[in-house]
C-alpha cells in the first residue's frame, strides 16, 4: 500500500507522528507538506494529494489540518475521492468497510496523537466489505460521471 500524506500548518505535529507510525508499520508513503508553522491554505495541500490518489499513483491519502474540515471538503471536490473526516476509531473502521474511503482527514486541534495513531492503524487495516455497500458507492460514482 502506498500512501500520500499532507497537512497544513494546523496539522504538522500529528502528520509527523503518523509518518513515524507508517515507518514502524513498514508502509510506503510520500509527504506532500507543509513544512512550516505559519499560516498556509489547506486546498494547496489537499487537492494535490486527492489528485494523486484519484489518479492511482497512491492507494490512499491522509490529510490533517486544525479540524480536518477544510481538508476533507477540498479533497472531496476531486472526482473519485471519498474523503472521510474521522475523529474516532469506530468511524475509521466503518468508513472503510461501508464507504470505501480512500482519503482520511483528521483535525489536530480536535484529537490527540495517541488517538490519531489508533485511527490511522484501524483505517489502514480495514478493508471494504462490498456487497450492498458497493451498490451505494456505485451510485456516487455514477453521479460523478454525469458531472
Amino acid at each position: 500500500m502506498k500512501i500520500a500524506i499532507a497537512s497544513d500548518h494546523g496539522g504538522v505535529n500529528i502528520r509527523e507522528e503518523i509518518k513515524s507510525l507508517m515507518d514502524e508499520l513498514g508502509l510506503e508513503y510520500e509527504d506532500f507538506g507543509c513544512e512550516c508553522g505559519t499560516s498556509v491554505d489547506y486546498p494547496d495541500y489537499a487537492v494535490p494529494v486527492a489528485e494523486k490518489v484519484a489518479g492511482g499513483e497512491f492507494d490512499r491519502g491522509i490529510l490533517i489540518c486544525g479540524t480536518g474540515i477544510g481538508m476533507s471538503i477540498s479533497a472531496n471536490k476531486v472526482k473519485g475521492i471519498r474523503c472521510a473526516l474521522v475523529h474516532d476509531v469506530f468511524s475509521a473502521k466503518v468508513t472503510r468497510e461501508h464507504n470505501d474511503s480512500n482519503i482520511l482527514a483528521m483535525g489536530e486541534r480536535v484529537i490527540g496523537v495517541g488517538l490519531a495513531r489508533e485511527i490511522v492503524k484501524t483505517w489502514l487495516g480495514t478493508g471494504f466489505e462490498g456487497g450492498r455497500h458497493a451498490n451505494r458507492i456505485g451510485k456516487i460514482t455514477a453521479y460523478e460521471d454525469k458531472q
